[in-house]
């Protein structure tokens, strides 16, 4: 059985679950032209999310996924590193009041328990890999469970403890990096390099991320062996996206060479790698990037909110985290409904 028929999708496409971005609206959208529409979870508080389930699930009567971060109980919980020195210079160079959260994420426990409670069609997990057991329970209320892989021991380590599918997810993938092992940093693969890789080691269903634009792109990874493929960027500047116009822009603006399409794998924003469009912050600070002198995430990410926040209310691309995949040229504004006509179009 095929995933198409496994999670009753009419067509090839998982729309990215990225979190910020996507909204109940966009991922019903999604799910009720036939693809599976997701919901990036990863920062969202229990009982919000549970409202957002709800939500989704009287807006669609289609499959949806939601996507949540592992992460320990730890780093959800406490600060162990101090602010670097040359953030909370920027913040004092730039008046910008700045203030630590009493922890640096929401709890993953208490997000996964809210799956447990209010059960949905596809569960998907990115920046590490729950257990056997948790699997199966979900599984055991309905729903399917979807890992991240940016290496393939990755996904064959999802793939052991029962998993319904991976979700590979190459180099050119724009947001953070879903994979968990060293492997997967010291020597980032390209995604049909990834999929080879993935499939010598391991007969898991595949789902392709990274660089997918268009319908030459889906048929492209279908041949190579993927059942479906996962595409973020692209839904960014459509009229269901949650990002703010600024972000919506400078995305716009590098399809237009109105600034640089560049992209770049950095941790500045968050700690953890994700790839963005190149901005002055990224320039300004490039000399820290290495992972031996940031916090890790979730704690950098909670450090720089406020600059990101005084970037959005001050209009500032500059200081924003463009997060984008090397497919950013080809980025249309258009309705969201017309992304998934054109995607179709030519399958």
């Amino acid at each position: 059985m095929t995933l198409l028929d496994t999670l009753n999708l009419s067509y090839p496409i998982v729309q990215a679950p990225m979190a910020g971005a996507t909204t109940p609206e966009l991922a019903a959208t999604v799910s009720n032209f036939g693809g599976l529409g997701s919901l990036g979870s990863g920062m969202t508080a229990p009982d919000t999310l549970t409202s957002q389930i709800d939500t989704i699930k009287s807006l669609t009567d289609r499959p949806f996924m939601i996507n949540l971060m592992v992460l320990s109980e730890q780093d959800c919980m406490t600060f162990d590193t101090a602010i670097p020195a040359w953030l909370s210079q920027y913040y004092q160079d730039n008046n910008i009041e700045f203030a630590l959260p009493e922890r640096p994420a929401q709890s993953f426990e208490d997000q996964l328990q809210v799956l447990f409670d209010n059960p949905v069609p596809v569960a998907s997990f990115t920046f590490g890999i729950i257990s056997a057991e948790q699997v199966q329970r979900l599984q055991s209320l309905g729903t399917r469970v979807i890992g991240t892989a940016n290496h393939p021991l990755e996904a064959k380590a999802w793939a052991d403890i029962g998993a319904d599918a991976v979700c590979v997810q190459g180099v050119e993938a724009g947001g953070h990096r879903g994979g968990w092992l060293p492997q997967s940093e010291s020597d980032p693969l390209g995604l049909l390099t990834l999929m080879s890789q993935t499939r010598a080691c391991t007969d898991i269903p595949l789902i392709a991320a990274g660089g997918i634009m268009n319908s030459q792109a889906i048929k492209a990874i279908q041949a190579a062996g993927a059942e479906l493929a996962q595409i973020g960027t692209a839904f960014l500047t459509t009229d269901k996206c949650g990002i703010n116009d600024i972000y919506k822009q400078a995305l716009l603006d590098a399809s237009q060479d109105k600034r640089s399409s560049e992209t770049r794998l950095t941790r500045l924003f968050s700690g953890k790698l994700a790839r963005g469009l190149l901005n002055d912050y990224l320039r300004d600070f490039a000399q820290f990037e290495s992972a031996d002198k940031l916090p890790p995430y979730p704690h950098l990410n909670a450090m720089t909110k406020f600059m990101r926040a005084h970037a959005s209310k001050n209009s500032d691309a500059e200081h924003l985290s463009l997060w984008a995949g090397q497919g950013v040229a080809l980025v249309k504004q258009e309705s969201t409904l017309r992304l998934l006509e054109r995607l179709v179009k030519e399958l």
